[in-house]
């Protein structure tokens, strides 16, 4: 009997990212005529210690970023190893890929190529049996819809103001159901966008790269209101509907030489930093703070989290960069409470479920994000649902690249129907 599942095709091609860069896409056929395709994705804001993204360098295609040496790994030496493998092993392809690479942080084949490549094996597994990818990687239990965290204030990497912090976001967690945090996350955006229009003017409702307002804001506290009113004026509670959450990106304004953070207009050291983030903690009801130190700090982490008593998650993206090895260090140190996971940080998604098991198994919460530079892809909205969440980073509701995260996830509650379950109850308790 023939196995349907077998990888008939595998092909590459440079498309175009949200920010006009290229990236990789892979094409993936089998044998039952299933068919994957999946878009690497880019940040802006990079740790230290994430897969390497292979880039030509040739200054005279796209500014020296083009992709055509990671289309070509996958062409002409991806294609050849995978060809014929059952497209249900995820992990015996990925671990093909793993070795084909040979390198730590995936800088031969090229972390690019190899998540696209995962990613689109699960996707024509999943095809081939007629399943939508969050049923194929969850099974039955996959019913349970991440809370958003939606960005709609940029600073850092992601804007052109004077702000420090990268993202303010507002997280809808009391709610019954997705459909209907979403609307009051789009009520509270609209009116942000109003506020910000009377206050600033015009040119302060232009969004960044993730579809949030990047308004001429200098002061941290100054974002944080500006959300808390917005949140306010649309009628709900600022600590039982919608919680604010910060992602610091603290390694984009930590000055190594001086072992300082510039914030605020102000050089801060380790410890007053922890006093500065328990201030708006405490002021805020602050959900969650994401990389609040640099990324080797595994000490500051582990020092706001005691001064902060299990009131905020303590959030590790640069630090911990969906990478096993990290993981197991912050564990070890206490460090977090909170994950980000990437998948094209690590490379591919058998390292990135294992992430994910270990951070459950350590009672640390998971949040599967996106990155600045996206797609029309939504592999993480189903990665998301297929093992529950809790939260999902993908941005605003703007920008076609992250509404179309969104819009999956309300096609997915609808396949669910009365079986869906939203996770912002579980957040609550």
């Amino acid at each position: 009997m023939v196995n349907l599942y077998l990888i008939k095709y595998v092909d590459a091609l440079q498309v175009i990212d949200s920010r006009g860069d290229p990236t990789v896409e892979v094409y993936i056929e089998t044998i039952g005529g299933g068919i994957g395709r999946a878009i690497a994705p880019a940040g802006a804001s990079r740790g230290k210690f994430e897969a390497v993204e292979i880039r030509d360098g040739d200054a005279n295609r796209y500014k020296g970023r083009g992709v055509l040496r990671a289309i070509g790994n996958v062409v002409n030496y991806i294609a050849s190893a995978i060809q014929g493998m059952d497209s249900r092993k995820q992990f015996e392809i990925d671990r093909v890929l793993i070795e084909l690479d040979g390198t730590q942080n995936k800088e031969k084949i090229g972390g690019n190529a190899m998540i696209a490549t995962s990613l689109a094996v699960a996707k024509a597994a999943a095809d081939t049996a007629k399943l939508p990818l969050f049923q194929y990687l969850g099974g039955t239990r996959a019913r349970v819809l991440p809370v958003p965290m939606l960005n709609i204030i940029n600073g850092g990497a992601h804007a052109g103001n004077e702000l420090a912090v990268q993202e303010f976001m507002i997280v809808p967690i009391g709610f019954d159901r997705f459909s209907e945090a979403l609307r009051a996350a789009v009520e509270i955006y609209k009116e942000l966008k109003s506020f910000l229009k009377s206050q600033y003017g015009a040119s302060a409702t232009n969004v960044g790269d993730e579809g949030g307002f990047a308004p001429p804001m200098k002061l941290v506290s100054e974002a944080i209101s500006a959300l808390a009113k917005s949140i306010r004026n649309c009628g709900y509670d600022i600590e039982n509907q919608i919680r604010i959450s910060l992602d610091a990106a603290a390694s984009q304004f930590y000055v190594e030489n001086k072992d300082v953070y510039r914030i605020d207009g102000q050089e801060l050291s380790r410890d007053k930093l922890i006093e500065y983030w328990k201030k708006l903690t405490d002021e805020y009801a602050l959900l969650s703070i994401e990389d609040p130190f640099n990324e080797d700090d595994f000490e500051g982490y582990a020092d706001l989290r005691r001064a902060l008593k299990g009131k905020t998650i303590i959030v590790g993206d640069d630090l911990t960069v969906t990478n096993v090895n990290r993981l197991s260090e912050a564990i070890k140190r206490d460090a977090v409470s909170g994950v980000i996971v990437k998948p094209n940080q690590v490379g591919t998604l058998s390292e990135t479920l294992e992430f994910i098991e270990m951070s459950k198994q350590n009672s640390i919460v998971t949040i599967i994000s996106h990155r600045s530079g996206e797609s029309e892809d939504t592999s993480i909205a189903h990665i998301a649902t297929a093992v529950g969440g809790p939260f999902i980073k993908t941005g605003a509701p703007a920008r076609g690249e992250r509404t179309v995260k969104y819009n999956e996830l309300l096609r997915i509650e609808k396949i669910l129907g009365s079986e869906a379950v939203y996770a912002g109850k579980y957040v609550l308790r």
